[in-house]
């Protein structure tokens, strides 16, 4: 397989061309064009498998979990004005921005629905979290991808931050927490973070029980 490996802007539309020149499968809109060793499994499990390893982890040690959600800005404009094809493109660029970023080398950036990804942080206070967060939206600026559809001319995404104390059995909630901020982010405009904080709600329980 030939490669184009012009840098830049003109890179990646070169990239772009190049690819819809040669014909090759491209994996559909929503399917993660990441972590190929793993492409068997369906990228919702390897979300699900990392989570349940994160709570376990934090729940032995006794130490907090953080799960951190992250999405296209304005993707679905995006889709429509360049394709699915720079789509993809884009969110590889993406991940190969975020994945360096990451402090310990069991982290993985693993895709989630169309234009997301997500990051399971066991052992990491929220302090840390929300200043990887500040670093990952940091270096996506740099690379100043662009996007006609987003009044700031390039990509840009939005994350949301959840935290908990993981007690007694695997909850994912913390994920769906996480999502949720990510909405509320986007609600209040570009490159947000949106954090919530489960662990009094956790605490609360475990006192209860």
């Amino acid at each position: 397989m030939n490669k184009v490996t012009v840098s830049g802007n003109d890179g990646f539309w070169a990239r772009v061309r190049a690819l819809l020149g040669r014909g090759e499968a491209v994996p559909a809109y929503g399917v993660s064009a990441v972590d190929s060793p793993e492409k068997k499994s369906r990228p919702a499990q390897r979300i699900e498998d990392d989570l349940r390893r994160g709570w376990t982890e934090a729940g032995q040690r006794k130490v907090s979990l953080c799960v951190l959600a992250m999405d296209m800005d304005r993707h679905a404009e995006y889709f429509a004005a360049y394709g699915r094809d720079a789509v993809e493109l884009t969110l590889d660029r993406l991940h190969e921005t975020i994945a360096p970023l990451l402090p310990r080398d069991t982290l993985r950036c693993l895709r989630q629905g169309r234009a997301g990804f997500v990051l399971v942080l066991p052992d990491m206070p929220v302090l840390m979290a929300r200043e990887l967060a500040g670093k990952i939206a940091k270096a996506i600026r740099q690379k100043n991808l662009p996007n006609k559809e987003s009044h700031s001319g390039q990509v840009t995404m939005s994350m949301g931050l959840a935290v908990i104390n993981p007690q007694g059995n695997f909850d994912r909630s913390v994920l769906h927490n996480a999502n949720q901020a990510v909405k509320r982010a986007q609600h209040r405009g570009l490159a947000r973070l949106e954090v919530v904080d489960l662990r009094a709600k956790s605490d609360k329980r475990r006192k209860a029980a």
